[in-house]
Formats: structure tokens, sequence, C-alpha cells
């Protein structure tokens, strides 16, 4: 089983995400530190580990390694959901969901400004 180190804010981890998703391949995710300093063992990311242990480090080496494996036959499937919710994406969907959905604590909503103190 691949093992893929990444975060969900990093559209380089989410790119890998979608390409492991279209080519049907399972995997594990393994959340990192969100700052480099703070990760132990995993730098850069994404870091796909394989099942031989070889550690890929960022989308080149990733996609590299990804590109010599077989194709799953939704793959164009997949890419042509993809570009269906390209609006969303481009708007950024996720983030307007997470700031709506779960906010985080002492967060301000997109759009509030801050209020002048008397």
């Amino acid at each position: 089983m691949l093992t893929l180190y990444q975060a969900e804010w990093c559209p380089y981890s989410s790119a890998v995400r979608q390409r492991l998703t279209e080519l049907g391949i399972d995997f594990v995710a393994k959340q990192v530190a969100p700052r480099q300093e703070e990760r132990e063992g995993e730098h850069e990311i994404p870091l796909l580990v394989t099942d031989d242990a070889e550690r890929l480090e960022g989308t080149d080496a990733i996609f590299a390694y990804l590109a010599t494996l077989d194709r799953e036959e939704s793959e164009r499937e997949h890419r042509a959901q993809y570009r269906a919710h390209r609006e969303d994406r481009a708007r950024e969907k996720t983030a307007q969901v997470l700031a709506e959905e779960a906010p985080l604590a002492g967060a301000r909503p997109a759009g509030s400004a801050l209020r002048a103190r008397p």
C-alpha cells in the first residue's frame, strides 16, 4: 500500500491525491505538521512512499513514478468530473465550505470587517 505524506491545504498534495484516485490506486494519507521545520522524517510534501519503501519527494518525482503504473479504465471519467467542477474549484469552493461549515475558533466569516472599538 502506498503512503502519501501530505496536507489538505497543499495544492500539490491535492494534485497527487487526484491522480492516485484517477489511477484507481489505494493509498494511505498521513497528515504532516504544517511547518516544514516541525516535520520529523518528512520534509518536502507531497511525499509518497512506495511498497518497496522508495521515497518520492515532490510532484515531479511522484508523477514520474505514477506514469510507470497501469492506468485505470475510469481515468478519463475522473478527469471529466474534475473539469465539471472547475468553476467551483477556481473559486476555492473547499475554502468556502470550510469557512462556513467548520470555522476556526475566533475566525471571522469571509467578508466580515473588523469593528472599530470606541
